[in-house]
């Protein structure tokens, strides 16, 4: 016979819910893993009464009674594992398990048992349905009737709200049935009622889910939440977890509490119950119990009178009446020394706590992931800079949570833990070099073998060296290319409303003139960008023979203290050099300081003496260049001069042709610039420039030619 009994995908009946998870049974007793929660139901073997093995929609279900009173039902068994469980339980517990079905004969009348925490409707001696009194909110009576109202299910579709009882009048006197049924349904039901005095009484504290200021009054059996628009009463067997957490400025501390069922307000489900404290705040507390009261129910873990800080008196007087254990972080510490990581989860920035057994995020919304029901995790670059990283953990149940905007030094130190609890990582096969055992780099402070970091530690020291240059020549380097000022005058040209007001007024122009003027006009502004645009094209580079500009005092300090700083500091970073190397001028005394400021100002004072120097030499060889440009420029003056002589004398030659081109002219000008294609265009600028150098030859042997005029030969006689 098999020592234990393992069954997967087993559902547990936990009010009203089907609850999946893992089920054990051994000599022991029975043991219940729930796959959401966690949590764990341990029933010993010498608790149980009786078993009973039933037909029911998921299959085949088991029935286990105890001798306080608690009902456990398990369903999702296959009808041949019967004969293994029956043999199981009468050799290591010594039970009879009994096969007993459901009445399906569907009459509504038959008679109520009230059985530890169950209420039971049987007709003859099968049970119809059974209700757990655990699950009832509320219990109202009527003439004859008992109604029960439920708590409400997240997990379910559609919810049992409410039924009611139809009970007969007895003869028997001074007993009232209704009234008995309804006491014997509340003395088991989770109705909470605030019956006598507190035990202790917390006024004011901070919440920040849900959120506001809340009075705590500690009843022996339920949590009062008491604010100024809600209230909420807490049941201790809802409390799953608790948790204290540190804050990382190390002046706050949280105090989470892990509620299953959660607490609801309207549609909104609170998971968890976050308290902010302060590790200032100072409290003396003394509970509403005797000493003898107090020793017996507590058994030393409280006493009457306690006094210290506010937080720790919470947390204390919640861990002795729930009698669960408080979770804290363990051995994981980040680069800035605390034990949590600041990061992003959905729209809010909060807190992630590598705890023993799991992760936390606190606090909007809050998270809490199991380690035993990670599928993965994996490390991914941040979406917007390289100075970040994303940490996203996948759920067996297909689950994501992604945690993003982690600084990336906190990478080696976040990879190091993950790998200590042997978590699945995604992308380890993509890194070269990293074997799949931790042993192997377990003792390194910075993980070498990591590809990703190694890169963004590259891009860190490129992007510093960068960084260096661009302050070193800063204010030298200017952009030549860029006159806005030009470009607006070129705008405003081309949309000139002094052009349309002129070509309006002259009615006598032709449209040939107009469109000529325009056409002049965008030839003009094509030409200045075109010469704009060439210096863009060769940008002039920095001269290799300018000066450098001198370092400040703490830049001269710092060269010359780097390779020391590194070497007491091995293994720094660069971003780490560069602070520490900060806290050590900071803290520097006067005296020493003056010493690199007067090597700054021998720096400055050769550095404008150079500069003077340097730019005395381009002065000169840029004085002999303009004399060049005068030279050319004086000649094509000349040039222009002539031009226009030449055309004032052969104006009145072509007067007897004006007719004739000017009709060709307006025929040609009806043609859109849509219709004249490149070649036609440049071949007629070929014509007209061919036509311009005969007409200025011609011209110029004309000019030559002619004799002087009669005026000219009168001032020679008078001469």
């Amino acid at each position: 016979m098999a020592e234990t009994l393992e069954f997967n995908d087993i559902y547990q009946e936990v009010k009203g819910s089907m609850n999946d998870g893992r089920l054990r049974l051994s000599r022991q007793g029975i043991i219940f893993k729930n796959s959401k929660t966690g949590k764990v139901d341990n029933i010993q073997a010498g608790e149980l009464t009786e078993g009973i093995w039933r037909r029911v929609a998921l299959g085949h279900g088991l029935k286990l009674l105890t001798k306080n009173g608690h009902v456990y039902k398990y369903d999702g068994f296959r009808e041949s594992e019967f004969e293994k469980l029956s043999d199981f339980f009468k050799t290591h517990y010594r039970l009879d398990l009994m096969e007993k079905d459901l009445c399906v004969k569907g009459w509504n009348w038959g008679t109520v048992k009230f059985g530890g925490q169950l209420l039971s409707f049987d007709i003859g001696d099968q049970p119809v349905f059974e209700i757990p009194l655990s699950n009832v909110s509320q219990c109202t009576t009527g003439k004859n009737e008992v109604t029960l109202e439920f708590h409400q299910n997240d997990d379910a579709e559609v919810s049992l709200m409410e039924v009611r009882f139809y009970v007969p009048p007895t003869q028997e006197d001074g007993v009232d049935p209704v009234e008995a049924f309804a006491q014997n349904v509340l003395s088991k039901a989770d109705v909470i009622q605030a019956t006598g005095d507190a035990i202790c009484i917390f006024r004011e504290l901070q919440c920040l889910t849900p959120r506001g200021r809340y009075d705590i009054r500690i009843y022996p059996t339920f949590l009062h939440l008491h604010g100024k628009t809600f209230d909420y009463k807490i049941p201790y067997t809802t409390v799953l977890r608790l948790f204290l957490l540190p804050h990382k400025d190390q002046r706050q501390m949280f105090f989470v509490i892990s509620l299953d069922p959660p607490i609801k307000q309207g549609q909104t489900r609170y998971h968890f119950l976050i308290l902010l404290f302060s590790k200032d705040e100072d409290i003396s507390l003394t509970l509403n119990m005797n000493e003898e009261e107090v020793e017996k129910r507590f058994e030393g873990r409280l006493t009457k009178n306690m006094s210290g800080s506010l937080y720790e008196m919470v947390s204390r007087v919640m861990k002795a009446l729930v009698n669960r254990k408080i979770t804290v972080p363990g051995n994981f510490q980040g680069h800035s020394g605390a034990q949590c990581i600041t990061c992003s989860y959905k729209a809010s920035s909060g807190l992630l706590y590598p705890l023993e057994r799991g992760f936390i995020y606190v606090h909007k919304p809050p998270v809490h992931i199991r380690f035993d029901e990670i599928s993965f995790v994996n490390f991914a670059r941040g979406t917007t800079t390289t100075r970040s990283f994303d940490f996203e953990i996948e759920t067996k149940q297909g689950t994501q949570y992604t945690f993003s905007s982690i600084e990336r030094e906190e990478y080696g130190k976040l990879f190091d833990f993950v790998n200590v609890k042997k978590l699945n990582i995604k992308n380890r096969g993509l890194k070269e070099g990293m074997n799949p055992s931790y042993d192997d780099y377990a003792d390194s402070d910075e993980d070498q073998h990591d590809a990703y970091l190694e890169r963004m530690k590259e891009e860190g020291k490129i992007r510093e060296e960068n960084a260096n240059d661009s302050s070193d020549d800063s204010g030298e380097e200017t952009d030549e290319s860029f006159n806005p000022g030009e470009e607006e005058e070129d705008v405003a040209e081309e949309f000139d409303s002094n052009a349309s007001a002129s070509s309006s007024s002259n009615e006598g122009d032709s449209d040939r003139d107009e469109k000529k003027r325009k056409q002049l006009k965008k030839a003009k502004m094509a030409k200045d960008r075109k010469s704009r645009k060439k210096p863009m094209e060769v940008k002039k580079g920095k001269d290799p023979n300018a000066p450098k500009r001198p370092m400040s005092a703490y830049m001269l300090w710092l060269n010359a203290s780097r390779e020391k700083i590194k070497s007491d500091h091995p293994g720094i970073s660069i971003t780490d050099l560069s602070k520490k190397a900060g806290e050590i001028w900071k803290g520097m005394s006067k005296e020493k300081k003056e010493e690199w400021d007067r090597k700054a100002e021998d720096a400055r004072r050769d550095y404008e003496k150079a500069m003077k120097e340097y730019e005395g030499g381009r002065g000169e060889s840029s004085k002999s260049d303009m004399d060049n440009v005068a030279g050319t420029g004086d000649k094509s003056k000349k040039k222009k001069k002539v031009k226009v002589k030449m055309e004032k004398k052969s104006t009145p030659s072509r007067g007897s042709s004006s007719s004739k081109s000017s009709s060709r002219q307006l025929s040609e000008s009806f043609k859109s610039k849509e219709f004249v294609s490149s070649d036609e265009s440049s071949s007629g600028e070929n014509k007209s420039k061919k036509k311009r150098r005969r007409s200025e030859d011609s011209e110029e042997e004309e000019l030559a030619s002619t004799p002087p005029s009669s005026e000219d030969s009168a001032s020679g006689s008078d001469e």
